[in-house]
């Protein structure tokens, strides 16, 4: 429970969307057909878009089946909101150079397409041999800017998501599940 001006109070409940075991069956399936696809001599760069995507993150690249470099990249572009802000900031940089590489791009959810766009005008900038990008979900509902998707989990409606690494205002990443939140005032 949160208080809100003029002596309110929120309530957040949060209702399952996308269960645990319906997750773990589609993220072996993209792991499945990332391996497919295959890539050149050297090792798959897999990078994890902080800090929503670890969960998903850790459980897709265990489902490739090829070497891979595994790297981290720190975006914000919410900053406890309920929506993005559009403006998006780096806050962790990769640590191994992608020119000429194979890379992928993991993030836990594409709405807007403002910090997937930013992100990969940055990463294309740095030469990769290819770059694609993988999300566990995708809200179309609420695209700013068009991204090229190639791989997607599932697609969602234009709801408020936690769980699974997403989260609100740094809570609720820890559920095994996706559920919508929702708020409901008591006066």
């Amino acid at each position: 429970m949160t208080a809100t001006a003029g002596g309110t109070a929120t309530v957040e409940r949060v209702e399952s969307y996308l269960d645990a075991g319906r997750i773990a069956a589609r993220v072996a399936e993209l792991g499945a057909e990332i391996s497919a696809r295959g890539c050149s001599d050297q090792p798959l760069v897999v990078v994890c878009v902080l800090k929503g995507s670890v969960i998903f993150f850790a459980d897709l690249v265990r489902h490739i089946r090829q070497p891979t470099n595994l790297v981290f990249l720190g975006v914000s572009s919410y900053a406890g909101a309920l929506e993005t802000s559009g403006a998006v900031r780096l806050t962790h940089d990769l640590t191994i150079d992608i020119a000429g590489r194979d890379v992928i791009v993991v993030e836990d959810i594409v709405d807007t397409g403002l910090t997937m766009g930013y992100l990969v005008g940055l990463l294309a900038q740095r030469g990769p041999h290819s770059l694609r990008v993988c999300t566990l979900l995708h809200k179309p509902a609420r695209k700013r800017v068009d991204v090229s998707l190639d791989q997607v989990g599932f697609t969602i409606d234009d709801v408020f998501v936690v769980g699974y690494g997403l989260d609100f205002d740094e809570r609720y990443r820890n559920l095994p599940y996706i559920g919508v939140m929702h708020f409901d005032t008591a006066g």
